[in-house]
């Protein structure tokens, strides 16, 4: 851009600037917003289904742990089908009798301890499920946002360029330009075609896979009001209960049940008493006797000392998993803080002074290539420096929301674990 275009830039852009600010602006109705588009996508989305079947399966084995073992009833029939004496049921002995396995040590209540920490596992999965649903359904709806604007600024830079050619003829019937500028121009509009048929590719997919998320065809345009709206810029990092965090708490619910498996593998080198009653016929006499049992496994052979060292291996094992995911958490946090407030500070700077001056100088370069004050290489560079610049600012916009979106999922609070749910 030559000397005189930037003195005229820098004389117009304040007044432009002004008039900017205090020109009416009339908000298009929003189309499909994300809030409706998350709604959608929860009423169809598999990964709730599974997520839900998840706790309800958590429940069930809830309840599971909670019976106590069943009793057994026992048949037997002696002294039958042999020989001599016993060759038919004149010495039959027949038995019944009913024995009740007794659990002993605590077994019943490690089995909840690990059925209560599975329970509360699922229903983190289960919020993760709808964090995780909730951030790729706003990226995508971030990334269709950002395609309609790519492909409206395609459709801009062709209709320039088409009027660039229009004046390039013109200038070539004044005599004021060679057939170079024509080509230029004609070379220009060539490029603008070509790039709007690939936005409208590109617009077209991100809008397929918008739609896939919410289950349906979008039926309009989207909020472009959302698209452009730039939050505060988050200030110094803050610190965060990591606790509060799905990722710290899933942590804590598999350390949990790592806990519980071992107080269960003690529990199981208890022996566990079975005792029995019944009644036994003599078809001999005609007389019925009672009986009693009692049964105790003698533990020599398996006493339970490995399955104890397993449980305690694991145990260690998910501690050393909950801090490796704590300093985790906490980095991505604290990158992700930073990166938001980049986004912002950058989405502001994009859209702001930046997109104003570039739109202050393509539009000085046009009315002065068509007077004869500007060359066309002047004019080139100008609308080349716009598209640039519009291009950066929807793509300053995009990684804005992104940002944020992804400092949402990581700092999403867990479930209380006290709720009924």
């Amino acid at each position: 851009m030559n000397r005189l275009l930037a003195a005229l830039l820098a004389a117009t852009s304040p007044l432009s600037a002004a008039q900017a600010k205090s020109a009416p602006t009339a908000e298009a109705p929003p189309g499909l917003t994300l809030e409706q588009a998350l709604d959608l996508a929860s009423a169809t989305a598999p990964s709730l289904d599974a997520a839900g079947a998840g706790v309800d399966a958590a429940r069930a084995a809830q309840a599971a742990a909670g019976l106590r073992p069943n009793p057994i009833l026992t048949v037997e029939a002696e002294n039958v089908a042999g020989t001599g004496l016993y060759s038919d049921t004149k010495s039959l002995e027949a038995t019944t009798s009913l024995a009740l396995p007794l659990e002993l040590g605590g077994k019943r209540s490690a089995r909840l301890a690990i059925a209560a920490a599975q329970r509360d596992r699922a229903f983190i999965e289960q919020a993760v499920a709808r964090v995780d649903l909730r951030f790729a359904v706003t990226r995508a709806y971030a990334e269709a946002a950002a395609s309609e604007r790519r492909l409206a600024n395609a459709r801009d830079q062709l209709r320039i360029a088409g009027e660039g050619l229009h004046a390039a003829h013109v200038r070539l019937r004044a005599g004021r330009a060679s057939p170079m500028e024509v080509q230029r121009a004609e070379l220009a509009r060539i490029n603008a075609q070509a790039a709007l048929v690939r936005m409208e590719r590109s617009a077209e997919t991100a809008r397929f896979i918008l739609a896939q998320r919410i289950g349906q065809a979008i039926p309009g345009a989207l909020d472009a009001g959302w698209f452009d709206r730039i939050g505060t810029a988050p200030g110094p990092l803050q610190p965060l209960e990591l606790t509060e965090t799905l990722a710290l708490a899933a942590a804590n619910a598999d350390l949990a049940a790592s806990s519980a498996q071992v107080r269960l593998a003690r529990t199981q080198r208890i022996p566990d008493l079975t005792v029995g009653a019944g009644v036994r016929r003599l078809e001999a006499t005609n007389d019925s006797a009672a009986l009693f049992s009692l049964s105790l496994p003698l533990p020599f052979l398996n006493g339970g000392k490995a399955a104890v060292g397993q449980a305690l291996a694991e145990q260690r094992r998910a501690e050393a998993q909950r801090r490796a995911t704590a300093q985790e958490v906490a980095q991505a946090i604290a990158q992700a803080q930073a990166e938001a407030a980049n986004a912002a500070i950058g989405a502001e700077t994009a859209t702001g002074p930046a997109l104003a001056a570039a739109e202050e100088a393509a539009r000085i370069a046009r009315i002065g290539y068509r007077e004869g004050k500007f060359s066309q290489l002047d004019l080139l560079d100008a609308e080349r420096t716009l598209t640039e610049t519009k291009a950066a600012a929807i793509e300053a916009l995009l990684a804005y929301h992104n940002a944020r979106a992804q400092l949402e999922r990581l700092t999403a609070r867990a479930p209380d674990q006290g709720d009924d749910r």
